[in-house]
């Protein structure tokens, strides 16, 4: 298992000096790209994300607590397996929250294990929804665009395999990849 700094990083600062963190599991090429293609029709300008199933969404740590929450990403890693993601069709969270995303069709139950364990520790936060593995390809737009998304994601398919997950951190309003980290074999 490997957990190193990708180059260039930098960290940043949340509120009172904190840090703003996500975990997710990055769709990897060429599906991501594909992905991404279609958001950037919804979105013309994106927050350095690139396209992704979120395990953890944007959550505020205390800085002395990020090496903390490195090991326990590292440890998450190395207990976790990796697995097969097959994503599927268009799904909405409408009329509750206007978003349009991929489903994810095989694979939920390990994307469930996973979030669980990474929302755990010093990562453990309350949650507003049950965990829903997805990606998110349009959100906040005109209803309009909600409704061509769904339609451009219809016949969308693709499978893939999942070897690692992801910390990212907010830095002056763009997501920036902190740190990969694999998943076992």
């Amino acid at each position: 298992m490997t957990a190193e700094p990708v180059p260039g990083s930098r960290p940043g600062t949340g509120p009172d000096g904190g840090r703003t963190l996500g975990v997710t599991i990055e769709i990897p090429p060429p599906f991501g790209e594909q992905i991404d293609a279609i958001r950037l029709r919804y979105c013309p300008e994106p927050d350095g994300m690139a396209a992704h199933v979120t395990l953890l969404g944007p959550v505020d740590v205390d800085a002395d607590v990020m090496d903390a929450v490195l090991a326990h990403l590292a440890d998450v890693a190395a207990r976790t397996t990796s697995f097969r993601l097959a994503l599927r069709g268009a799904g909405t969270f409408r009329p509750v929250s206007p978003v349009v995303f991929v489903n994810v069709d095989e694979g939920v139950a390990e994307c469930e294990k996973l979030e669980a364990a990474v929302r755990s520790g010093d990562l453990a936060v309350e949650t507003r929804f049950p965990y829903h593995p997805h990606v998110t390809v349009a959100n906040d737009v005109p209803d309009s665009d909600l409704d061509r998304a769904f339609a451009d994601l219809t016949g969308y398919s693709a499978v893939m395999d999942i070897r690692a997950m992801a910390l990212h951190e907010l830095v002056d309003g763009r997501w920036r990849l902190v740190r990969r980290f694999e998943l076992c074999a």
